[in-house]
């Protein structure tokens, strides 16, 4: 068996920046003990000739348990050490004694892993609580000693049963981080500078894109009775919910999270496009994501270009329906009240209360990706959960904004299928029904 790690050579102004990102996902071989051997023995006392049978069974074979421990906040315990395997019940003896049952072989995960059944990939459990249990394989049954053999018509059985072999499986686990608060953004944001400056996280800092290699968690502690758990994750590029630079792994951190701080680089080409871009990489990769409540925030208000293109940035925003703070991560600007808002809307944002056999983890009942292409008088109808939404988030003001519109049309395959349909220069095409453009090509 193996473990997976990322490798990822990224490019930054001062060369390449080379790191193995945490292991947020594992691979392991479990195997349950097998059970002991029941016993072939007869009596054999003095002036007892002909002692009845009395062998013993065998005990039970070591279950492997998951444990969740709190003090693990990564899978890196598993990169060296990927097979484990309990041990197998001991044999029964005379006099009907029964072999001593194997211990359960714990082996200690942190807290937010989910394990799935890698033949199956059935989820076998989510493990959140401190201290959770899930048992992924259960020890083979003791063999029965001879002693249950005995018939009137053969009363010296020499039968027993071997132990039952325990069970194995390829098990994978995978990390999700458990936080109250997720930061999310652009590359370079901000987001790292916050959680240092608001919690006792001391992420990797510097002047340049993807910093942040792997998600961190740190608590605020607002006053002696109020503490928020924040979770810094890496910053999210274009084409994220596809896989691309580091998308999926860093994504289903944001899963767990009750609300998010949307952090805007004040300093960026367009923070407004940023915004824009970000919500609909969420919304791509799980529809569920975009009904997050979000506080969102310009940081960098403490530089002069900020403070200048901060009204614009406000009214935009609101006129969107979004609030939005101006902070300084850096100099502390308003941080405190960015926290106090966070922490006003997760009192306000119930916890999940789904059952675990209902939803696991985040799931979609259908490909979102899916679309479907109709002829109509007026031209062509386009309908779909992605594209309508990334419609819905995009900017139609801003030149780049369609274009990366256009690229999701590439990318969901839309564009090809409806040249295949005879699509012509000038033909109208509806996005659902909120939105019409023309076709050219």
């Amino acid at each position: 068996m193996y473990h997976k790690t990322t490798v990822q050579a990224i490019p930054t102004k001062s060369g390449w920046y080379n790191s193995r990102m945490f292991i947020d996902e594992v691979e392991i071989y479990v195997k349950s003990g097998k059970g002991g051997d029941g016993a072939v023995h007869f009596r054999r006392e003095k002036y007892v000739p002909r002692g009845g049978p009395d062998g013993g069974d065998g005990g039970r074979g070591g279950d492997v348990v998951l444990t969740v421990a709190p003090t693990l906040n990564t899978l890196s315990p598993f990169r060296h050490v990927t097979r484990f395997t309990a041990k197998d019940g001991a044999n029964g003896g005379p006099k009907n004694m029964t072999g001593k049952s194997a211990p359960p072989l714990h082996i200690r995960v942190p807290p937010g892993t989910i394990v799935y059944d890698m033949a199956s990939g059935e989820v076998l459990g989510d493990l959140t609580q401190p201290e959770q249990t899930l048992t992924v394989c259960k020890g083979g049954r003791g063999g029965r000693g001879n002693q249950h053999f005995a018939t009137p018509s053969n009363q010296t059985p020499t039968l027993a049963e071997r132990g039952e072999p325990g069970e194995e499986k390829t098990l994978r686990l995978e990390l999700k981080l458990i936080a109250d608060i997720g930061i999310v953004g652009v590359p370079n944001a901000g987001k790292s500078t916050l959680l240092s400056a608001v919690t006792n996280a001391k992420p990797k800092i510097a002047p340049y894109p993807f910093t942040t290699l792997e998600p961190k968690l740190g608590i605020a502690n607002l006053d002696d009775e109020t503490s928020l758990v924040l979770a810094d994750i890496p910053g999210l590029i274009e084409g994220a919910h596809r896989g691309v630079g580091l998308g999926h792994d860093f994504l289903r951190h944001i899963q767990r999270t009750r609300v998010l701080i949307h952090l805007l680089d004040g300093t960026a080409e367009d923070p407004l496009l940023d915004f824009a871009q970000i919500n609909s990489e969420l919304s791509l990769f799980d529809p569920l994501l975009a009904q997050k409540p979000q506080v969102v925030a310009l940081n960098k208000i403490d530089l002069p270009e900020v403070q200048a293109r901060w009204p614009h940035i406000q009214k935009a925003l609101k006129k969107r329906g979004c609030e939005v703070l101006a902070i300084s991560a850096l100099a502390g600007t308003n941080v405190r009240q960015l926290l106090y808002r966070a922490h006003q809307r997760l009192a306000e944002t119930p916890p999940s209360t789904a059952p675990f056999a209902a939803l696991p983890v985040y799931k979609v009942e259908a490909d979102p990706r899916q679309f479907t292409i109709e002829s109509t008088p007026d031209g062509w109808r386009v309908c779909g959960k992605a594209i309508e939404r990334a419609a819905a988030m995009t900017y139609w003001d801003s030149d780049q904004s369609i274009r990366r519109f256009q690229r999701i049309l590439e990318t969901l395959g839309i564009d090809e299928a409806l040249r295949q349909a005879g699509i012509r220069n000038g033909d109208t095409v509806y996005i659902g029904d909120d939105y019409e453009l023309e076709w050219r090509d």
